[in-house]
């Protein structure tokens, strides 16, 4: 079974889990703030999370060659979960999440603990 985390919601940050497709995290909120339905969305995610909490966990990548951590999968879910951290809403201090190796042979969807060492915390 793959492993399952819960992690703070202060880690998602530009130094210690970073964006893939955004070069900061600025840039995904500016990008989901001035397209309607990718706006939409984040809402969406927002008020789902204050009624229900967050179940779909984010998807976290670490590189062999870079051991950074960063959002695969999961950029609305996040930017929802920071903005409502921001309003101090009290569902959004942590995220459920799945996380995996990248290395230059394979992908892999990890059954063991997070290396919370590569946070630096």
């Amino acid at each position: 079974m793959k492993y399952r985390g819960q992690m703070k919601t202060s880690f998602l940050n530009d130094r210690q889990i970073r964006p893939t497709e955004y070069a900061k995290w600025r840039d995904a909120m500016r990008y989901f703030d001035r397209r309607d339905k990718e706006r939409a969305k984040v809402q969406e995610l927002k008020e789902s999370i204050r009624r229900h909490g967050l179940h779909e966990p984010l998807i976290l990548g670490i590189s062999d060659r870079y051991p950074d951590v960063y959002v695969a999968d999961g950029h609305h879910r996040a930017v929802a979960l920071m903005e409502l951290r921001t309003e101090l809403e009290p569902r959004a201090r942590s995220f459920p999440f799945h996380w995996y190796w990248i290395s230059s042979s394979a992908v892999r969807m990890e059954h063991e603990p997070f290396p919370y060492h590569l946070l630096d915390c």
